[in-house]
């Protein structure tokens, strides 16, 4: 005999019983759409079922059979198409999207992926990739799965708090102390590399910590000694910081020779575009008196609108400088030279360093020397492009006195490196000064 109450029924078919209840919705017609679950052999369990769908739909949480049936696939669709991030961030949960999700739950409804299934996904993709892409796919597969609710999970089957399975220690890439001798020793192999741009432009990466795209899309309206001047102003609504950046950093007497951090190059639809700094981190970067004579001299040598062209004048945004560039300068290379050579270049050596090593590491040696200067930690993560979260965050400022004081030591170290070629009797680099 079928149970009836309101809006929930159950129903004998074959040899097993049915619970059908009420969704919430009605047909165009105003019938009332009811949606089922069979396979029980107990009417009571079919019974209870059917009401604790009818307190979730009460609730808000219940999750309709259609739609936990919707395919990753067409969900994965409908996430992508409304992410609004930074290009680049875009681009990279793309990129781990279609090249490893969705292949991989391509026929799997959203519903059936449960915890299990999720850890299943895991290993696969642990086994597959390296460490570093394999943790950037489970984060964007989290983003999805946690968006899905309570559209078309009730919960996600994410796992973060609780671990489980065998203990994995974090690894941390090994770094070892960048000295300015380091960096002198990098520069000199970019200079044979692309010239003087070159050897100018890792002293800028060391003593500024700009991120390698910020590089690539400097031009000389941001850098000094035309900014703050030049500045484009294409925000009215900074007008006031425009004004002060003038009685505050320039060329003239008083004032603070510096760089400003307004956007990065990036590629979108196969074009070299604009985009704001990473994380939208604006900012200012006051740079030691010797970078600055550089800065000048670099300017001076060309007629490109970058601050730092590649070898064909053009913007290193555009050239694939980690592989093209940057390993010669760490790993070494030997000379081109001779008949048919078109672009002949003296052996560049090795920097142990360095070698196999990432150029963001110089970035990260900035840090430190910061830190090992003892400047404040609110004027050492601005000058990174870091927020400070919290009370520190809210209350601090970076004034003229703490960037004074980061091109002093900025300065000390360069001069006692002049020191140090001295006294072993080689003289100082010739790059010091402008002639």
């Amino acid at each position: 005999m079928a149970r009836r109450a309101r809006d929930v029924y159950t129903e004998w078919r074959g040899g097993t019983c049915r619970v059908k209840w009420w969704s919430g919705d009605y047909h165009d017609d105003g019938r009332k759409r009811f949606e089922s679950k069979g396979g029980f052999t107990d009417e009571d369990e079919a019974y209870d079922y059917g009401l604790d769908k009818m307190s979730e739909i009460r609730a808000g949480t219940n999750v309709p059979n259609r739609d936990g049936r919707t395919l990753m696939t067409d969900w994965l669709d409908d996430w992508l198409s409304a992410m609004d991030h930074a290009h680049l961030t875009e681009k990279g949960y793309r990129s781990k999207v279609e090249a490893h999700i969705r292949p991989y739950f391509k026929r799997t409804a959203v519903g059936d992926i449960d915890v299990i299934a999720y850890r299943a996904f895991r290993k696969h993709i642990y086994g597959k990739v390296g460490e570093g892409t394999a943790k950037n796919t489970m984060m964007v597969l989290g983003m999805v799965l946690d968006d899905a609710v309570p559209r078309l999970i009730k919960s996600s089957p994410v796992e973060r708090k609780r671990k489980r399975g065998k203990y994995k220690k974090a690894t941390r890439e090994r770094k070892r102390d960048v000295l300015p001798q380091i960096v002198e020793q990098l520069a000199r192999n970019a200079e044979i590399m692309f010239g003087y741009p070159g050897y100018v432009f890792v002293w800028t990466m060391a003593t500024t910590g700009m991120r390698p795209a910020e590089l690539y899309g400097l031009t000389r309206e941001y850098s000094y000694p035309s900014w703050p001047a030049s500045d484009l102003r294409l925000d009215p609504d900074e007008e006031e910081r425009y004004e002060e950046d003038m009685e505050r950093y320039g060329a003239g007497d008083g004032l603070m020779s510096a760089i400003r951090v307004e956007r990065q190059v990036q590629h979108k639809d196969g074009k070299l575009q604009f985009f704001p700094p990473k994380y939208g981190s604006y900012r200012t970067l006051v740079v030691p008196p010797f970078l600055a004579d550089m800065l000048v001299k670099v300017q001076e040598g060309h007629d490109s609108r970058w601050v730092f062209p590649a070898i064909s004048g053009g913007c290193l945004g555009s050239v694939a400088f980690d592989t093209a560039y940057w390993r010669p300068i760490a790993d070494g290379a030997p000379a081109r030279k001779g008949p048919g050579v078109r672009r002949p270049r003296a052996e560049i050596p090795a920097v142990p360093t360095f070698k196999g090593k990432r150029m963001y590491l110089l970035r990260h040696a900035h840090k430190a020397w910061l830190d090992e200067d003892g400047h404040p930690r609110f004027a050492v993560e601005s000058r990174m492009g870091h927020e400070v979260p919290g009370v520190e965050g809210t209350y601090s400022s970076v004034t003229v006195a703490m960037e004074r004081a980061i091109m002093k030591t900025m300065q000390e170290r360069w001069e006692r490196l002049q020191e140090l070629f001295e006294a072993h009797g080689s003289g100082a680099v010739s790059h010091s000064f402008p002639s």
